[in-house]
């Protein structure tokens, strides 16, 4: 293994880490909001019958549905990670490439933000969001053009 292919995929390691993270703070939130609302619930049926009762419930139904549907789209965040193997590199993009251009540098994983490694911001991407859509297959030297603004792919790890 080079220096240069180890540094490569320390950088892709601890961006994968770093979108672990993302996806389970995202669950331990969700969780906590479905414990909140079990409580409120609970609490709801001790409380006094009348209108004011049955309105509160069906809020609290409504919140726990949404609940429900964000611990779903987790479940998914975490089936794309699960895909990635961090130690494959291959000058095409794909899912797991980091990927340099002359306007940003993206690692096609899940949508979890903007990380800043060594002095390096990385947006980590969901190769279904469209930008993720126009990288996907592309190699070193091509060009893209997204929202009239035309950039360079300058290296894919």
């Amino acid at each position: 293994m080079t220096r240069f292919t180890k540094i490569n995929l320390e950088l892709k390691s601890q961006l994968y880490r770093l979108c672990c993270e993302f996806v389970e703070n995202r669950l331990r939130n969700v969780q906590d909001t479905v414990n909140e609302i079990q409580q409120s619930l609970t609490s709801e049926t001790k409380s006094s019958a009348g209108d004011k009762h049955e309105t509160g419930r069906a809020m609290l139904q409504l919140e726990r549905e949404k609940a429900g549907q964000q611990l779903s789209e987790i479940e998914k965040l975490k089936e794309a990670l699960s895909k990635i193997n961090i130690e494959k590199s291959s000058k095409t993009i794909g899912l797991g490439s980091i990927v340099f251009t002359t306007q940003a540098n993206y690692f096609i994983s899940v949508s979890a933000g903007d990380f800043t490694i060594e002095h390096e911001s990385f947006f980590a991407i969901s190769a279904q969001t469209p930008i993720g859509q126009l990288l996907m297959g592309k190699k070193q030297g091509d060009e893209i053009v997204f929202r009239d603004i035309s950039f360079t792919i300058i290296d894919a790890l």
